[in-house]
């Protein structure tokens, strides 16, 4: 009985290890692999890829150089007319258009007549310029009278000072209505031939404030006009000079001066550099696009530049600093917004290199950091470098 007692154990126990053996063949990884482990960390070769000599005849290579970045701001905005050099020409009184002069285009001297306009205010001014010439050459006349009479004792002391007074009471008269008259732009030598002729013509002549170009025109022959009443019958502008109006980043502001140069290109004149200075810096931020409006001024002798052409401007705000740099095409921008270049020493085999970017100017990024003064690089057909290697790495 002991002896089949203990078989018994034996099977139990033998049954026991087997199942184990078993259990750990089951879960144990097939094919001989290992348990899983973390990930390696890529290498050097991941960043390497060489071409072909066909392909290399396709990229080709640069070598970084030192470059004067300049410190300085960029701002995109449009042309715009002088508005201290602007005028819009209307009739001081209200009338109906009699001749029109000038028409849109023309250039204008200070003082030319632009229109004519038959205006009662002006037939009403020139008639009370007559009269009051005729009231001071009566009074006139009887003051000359009455000092005659007076040296003979014909005459009373107080009939001679009324004589004196009714004068200069005339000769004020007379006097305002010339100045009325001066008011319709009228001149001396217009005044005394009205009031020679006694001849009323109430045409009222209005001239250019200052000689400029005339950019619009709405007058018309029998166009009733009123003073201030839009549209303006005449604009005229001095094209000497006009604005360059740009739209800054609110915190670009702080770099800005009052007078600071300015170089402005203009797409309609492309390869023209123009310079000007600025002379206006908004006082308000524009609440919906969070800039300020900047105006420079620049001079047009030769009226080359017409209102609301694009422009960009830059402003110069400190001195150029010298930096690594290389041409635009040779930056790489990866999938994950790092920025690369690719090195290379033989024009075969390339390394990808992260780069730090500051300024972008004529075409040149500035590297601030991963590349040095010398080191050559791939430069038109670096993207197709970087295409080659994401190939290689799948």
């Amino acid at each position: 009985m002991q002896m089949t007692h203990k078989l018994k154990i034996g099977a139990a126990a033998a049954l026991a290890v087997l199942v184990v053996c078993i259990g750990y063949v089951w879960l144990a990884p097939r094919g001989g692999a290992s348990l899983p482990t973390k990930a390696a960390a890529p290498t050097a070769a991941q960043d390497t890829v060489t071409i072909t000599e066909l392909q290399a005849k396709h990229v080709s290579v640069i070598a970084a150089q030192m470059h004067a970045f300049d410190a300085r701001l960029d701002a995109v905005g449009f042309i715009d007319f002088n508005q201290d050099h602007l005028a819009q020409v209307f009739s001081p009184y209200q009338g109906r258009v009699r001749e029109v002069r000038a028409k849109a285009g023309d250039d204008v001297a200070k003082g030319q007549v632009l229109f004519t306009v038959d205006s009662p205010d002006l037939v009403q001014a020139e008639s009370n310029l007559i009269s009051t010439a005729g009231l001071l050459a009566l009074t006139s006349k009887t003051l000359e009278r009455a000092r005659q009479m007076i040296t003979i004792q014909a005459n009373a002391v107080r009939d001679i000072e009324q004589a004196v007074s009714d004068q200069q009471t005339a000769a004020g008269n007379y006097q305002a209505a010339r100045n009325a008259l001066r008011i319709f732009g009228k001149s001396d030598a217009d005044m005394d031939r009205i009031a020679a002729s006694r001849k009323i013509d109430g045409e009222l002549r209005v001239v250019s404030p200052f000689a400029g170009r005339v950019t619009a025109r709405a007058a018309a022959p029998g166009v009733l006009v009123q003073p201030g009443a839009a549209p303006a019958p005449f604009t005229v502008a001095d094209l000497s000079s006009v604005w360059m109006v740009a739209n800054v980043v609110e915190g670009d502001v702080a770099a800005l001066r009052i007078g600071q140069s300015v170089s402005v290109t203009v797409a309609a004149l492309p390869g023209r550099k123009l310079q000007g200075s600025i002379s206006y810096i908004g006082s308000t931020v524009d609440p919906s696009t969070h800039r300020v409006s900047v105006r420079s001024e620049i001079a047009d002798p030769q009226h080359e530049l017409r209102p609301q052409m694009l422009a960009t401007f830059v402003v110069h705000t400190g001195a150029p600093v010298q930096s690594v740099g290389v041409p635009a095409n040779a930056v790489v921008r990866e999938g994950d917004g790092t920025m690369t270049v690719f090195v290379t020493g033989d024009g075969r085999r390339f390394v990808r290199r992260v780069v730090k970017l500051g300024l972008q100017q004529d075409g040149m990024d500035q590297i601030i950091e991963g590349l040095s003064a010398s080191e050559r690089a791939a430069g038109d057909g670096a993207l197709f470098v970087s295409n080659a290697l994401a190939l290689q790495s799948n």
